[in-house]
């Protein structure tokens, strides 16, 4: 079966046919597509080395024109530029969940990602006011948005940032804080993705390897406990992994190549 590299310029996808030559200019996104379950180590690496994106911030005002543009719009929130916290957002619902929380960390998390999502949200639905949106979570712990069933949220943390996608596409993220052997304990007891399962990998192979295995996960809603023996199923899907702002890796999935992925850094916004 051929191996293919997607090399994707803004809106438009390039198929290059490996493992022939190519040039790629430094500010292209390289995706692996999962036409076939495995490619070569030289394809992997490329897409490390090749795939990393400086985020650039994109104000709320223009996230309309973005969303008519693309599919998936992925935000990077950092989390410490939120040092006073509001639950006025918040409904009923969700500060029952918020209660159920144990410590202040996971609290400050999801009050900032749920806020920060229903700005979001009400610049593409063209609503007034946060209250407006609601959000709930499904058995599987996807989170949904009350009355608007057309679209997918999917939400990511590490230590002080979140990801946010929201996709008028199934999706799957995740992200992690590039740093060293903060996996490999875990993963140990994790059955390898066979495309990162050489032993002589470095941290950043191992966190692409888990980063993919989260997003397979919440796009699949399959829970990690379930897929720790055996090996995520990639056939007959799209994944694509990132070095955003060369401190985080980041994963993605969705069911098809063909859908435009704009990822964007997100500045402090109001709670107001």
């Amino acid at each position: 079966m051929n191996k293919y590299i997607g090399v994707h310029y803004g809106f438009t996808g390039l198929l290059c046919s490996f493992p022939d030559q190519f040039e790629i200019a430094e500010n292209l996104i390289v995706f692996i597509t999962a036409n076939c379950s495995n490619y070569s180590k030289y394809a992997v690496s490329c897409m490390y080395k090749k795939n990393s994106i400086i985020l650039s911030s994109v104000p709320l005002k223009n996230l309309p024109n973005l969303w008519a543009q693309n599919d998936v719009l992925i935000f990077l929130i950092d989390l410490g530029d939120y040092d006073t916290l509001s639950m006025e957002c918040l409904n009923n619902s969700e500060r029952e969940n918020l209660e159920k929380l144990k410590t202040e960390y996971f609290k400050k998390r999801y009050i900032v990602s749920r806020m920060v999502l229903k700005h979001i949200l009400c610049k593409l639905l063209n609503k007034t006011s946060v209250l407006e949106i609601s959000t709930c979570k499904d058995k599987f712990g996807e989170v949904h948005i009350l009355s608007h069933k057309e679209l997918h949220i999917c939400i990511s943390y590490s230590e002080n940032i979140a990801t946010l996608a929201v996709s008028k596409v199934k999706v799957g993220i995740d992200v992690e804080i590039k740093r060293p052997l903060a996996l490999k304990n875990t993963l140990k007891y994790l059955k390898p993705v066979s495309q990162f399962s050489d032993k002589s990998e470095s941290d950043a192979y191992i966190l692409i390897g888990w980063t993919l295995r989260e997003a397979y996960c919440k796009f699949s809603n399959e829970s990690m406990l379930s897929v720790l023996g055996k090996e995520p199923d990639f056939n007959n899907i799209f994944y694509s992994s990132y070095l955003l702002d060369n401190k985080y890796v980041f994963s993605l999935i969705t069911d098809s190549d063909s859908h435009t992925i704009k990822i964007s850094r997100l500045g402090k916004i109001s709670s107001d």
